[in-house]
C-alpha cells in the first residue's frame, strides 16, 4: 500500500513538472535555433559608392577617415606585431581566440614579458575554449613579470550558460595608436609562409589613424567583462588626426537575438556587388538566403568567385564536406568555386567591384554569425582592394576550380559523406 501511495505522488509530481520542463525545453530550443531571415531586397538605384554609407550604418559602424594601411600575410604578421611591441612608450592590447603552442608563443610571449618587466602595461585576453593549449609556463612567466593574462568566459559555475559563447576576434592594438586586425591566432600554424598543411595561409592589416580609437574600444568591451577595469583616459584614446587616405569602418556587434552586424555586412556586400565579388573564407557554411543573393549576382552580370580549403588540408573536413552540399546549386548557376591546394586558407576576405574590401576574423557560418564575438573592418580604397585582388590572383594559382559537370557525376561515397555532414552542420 504504502509503495503504491508513494508511487502515485511521484507520478503526480511529474504530470506536474512535465509540462514546465517542456515549456523550458522550448524556451532554449528556440533562443538557441532562431534565425532571423536575411533575404534582401535592396531598394534604390546606384553602385557601391552609393551604398557604402548604407553599410556602414545598418552595421553599427562610422566611416572613420585618414588611415594608413600595411597588408601582412602569413608569418611576417609576427616579426611586424612584435617590432612594435618592442617599441611600445605605454600599452600594449591584445585579444585572440588562439594561443596554442610552438616557438612562436614563446617570442609572443617574451616580447610581452620583456615590455611589462619595463613598465609597459601589457592586457593580453585570450579565449578559454581557444587557449586550452596555451602552456602553464608561459603564462605563469607573463603573469610574474606584470602582464595582465586573462581568459574569457573560463568553466565557472556562472559561465555555463555563456560557455559556447566565445570571443573569437583577433586584435592588438599598442599605445592606442597602432592597431592589427585579421585571422591570425597565436600559434606555429600561423608563423611560416603557408608552405604545407602545417603552415596555414593567412592575411592580417596593420593600421594607424582614426581607425585604432575604434579597435581599442572593440578590445575594451570584452576586457571590462572578463576583469572590471576600464582603462580611462587619454593614455588609451589619444586624440588621433589623419596619417593616410584611407577611411574604413568597423562591424562587430554581437549578436543580441538577431542579425549580427557582421553578418549584415557579408550580407550587403554580396547585395550590393555591380561587377565582380571575391569571397575568401576557409568556413563556407551559408545559408538558402545567401546562396539566393549569390546566385541573384551572377544574374545582374557579377563576377562571383569564392576561394575555400580543399577538404583534405582543412583543419575539420566535415565542415568542408557540409559546405559541399550547395556547391551543385551554386556552380549551376554560375558561381565560380576555387578549392585551395596547398593548406588550409584561414582569411576572411571580401572584394567587392575594387572598391570596397574588408578583412577580419569572421567565418561564413552561423557560429560566427550567431554566437562568436566577431570583428570585421571594411575598407573604402582602391589600391588595398588592388593589393588582395593580387594576392589572390596568387593563390588561384595553388587553387583548383571546381566545374558543374564533373562536380554532378563525383562518386557516391562523397555525396554520401557530404549529405550526412550536411545533416550535422550546427553543430560543426
Amino acid at each position: 500500500m504504502w509503495k503504491a501511495e508513494r508511487g502515485t505522488r511521484i507520478t503526480e509530481r511529474w504530470d506536474w513538472h512535465v509540462p514546465i520542463i517542456g515549456a523550458l525545453g522550448f524556451l532554449l530550443w528556440t533562443t538557441n535555433r532562431r534565425r532571423t531571415k536575411t533575404k534582401f531586397d535592396l531598394s534604390g538605384d546606384g553602385g557601391l559608392e552609393e551604398m557604402i554609407p548604407t553599410l556602414v550604418g545598418l552595421t553599427e559602424g562610422a566611416i572613420d577617415e585618414g588611415n594608413r594601411t600595411e597588408i601582412i600575410h602569413n608569418g611576417a604578421f609576427f616579426d611586424r606585431l612584435i617590432e612594435d611591441i618592442n617599441r611600445a612608450t605605454h600599452s600594449v592590447h591584445i585579444e585572440s581566440y588562439i594561443w596554442w603552442t610552438g616557438p612562436v608563443c614563446q617570442r609572443v610571449a617574451e616580447a610581452l614579458a620583456a615590455r611589462a618587466r619595463e613598465g609597459i602595461e601589457v592586457r593580453l585576453l585570450v579565449d578559454y575554449s581557444g587557449s586550452t593549449r596555451m602552456e602553464h609556463q608561459l603564462r605563469a612567466e607573463m603573469n610574474d613579470a606584470g602582464c595582465h593574462v586573462r581568459r574569457f568566459r573560463p568553466l565557472k559555475v556562472s559561465n555555463i550558460g555563456r560557455m559556447n559563447l566565445r570571443t573569437h576576434r583577433k586584435i592588438a592594438v599598442v599605445d592606442g595608436r597602432i592597431g592589427y586586425v585579421g585571422g591570425h591566432g597565436i600559434a606555429e600554424e600561423w608563423s611560416g609562409d603557408g608552405q604545407d598543411r602545417h603552415h596555414w595561409r593567412d592575411t592580417a592589416v596593420r593600421v594607424e589613424g582614426p581607425l585604432v580609437t575604434t579597435l581599442q574600444g572593440v578590445f575594451c568591451e570584452n576586457w571590462i567583462e572578463e576583469t572590471g577595469e576600464v582603462p580611462v583616459g587619454e593614455k588609451y584614446f589619444p586624440k588621433i588626426e589623419p596619417v593616410g587616405k584611407i577611411d574604413a569602418h568597423v562591424a562587430y556587434a554581437s549578436p543580441r537575438g538577431s542579425i549580427s552586424a557582421v553578418q549584415l555586412l557579408y550580407y550587403l556586400a554580396i547585395n550590393s556587388a555591380k561587377r565582380e565579388l571575391i569571397i575568401q573564407n576557409p568556413y563556407f557554411l551559408p545559408h538558402e538566403d545567401a546562396i539566393d543573393s549569390l546566385k541573384d549576382a551572377v544574374r545582374r552580370g557579377v563576377d562571383v568567385q569564392i576561394m575555400l580549403p580543399a577538404a583534405r588540408v582543412i583543419d575539420a573536413p566535415m565542415i568542408q564536406h557540409a559546405s559541399h552540399h550547395h556547391f551543385g546549386d551554386m556552380l549551376e548557376n554560375g558561381v565560380r568555386i576555387f578549392e585551395y591546394q596547398s593548406t588550409l586558407i584561414h582569411q576572411k576576405i571580401m572584394i567587392v567591384d575594387g572598391l570596397w574590401c574588408c578583412v577580419g576574423s569572421t567565418n561564413f557560418d552561423d557560429r560566427s554569425f550567431q554566437l562568436n564575438d566577431e570583428i570585421t573592418v571594411g575598407y573604402i580604397d582602391r589600391d588595398m582592394a588592388k593589393q588582395l585582388r593580387a594576392a589572390y590572383e596568387r593563390d588561384r594559382k595553388d587553387s583548383v576550380e571546381i566545374e558543374f559537370d564533373e562536380w554532378r557525376t563525383r562518386p557516391w561515397r562523397h555525396r554520401l559523406i557530404d549529405g550526412a555532414a550536411y545533416l550535422a552542420r550546427r553543430e560543426l
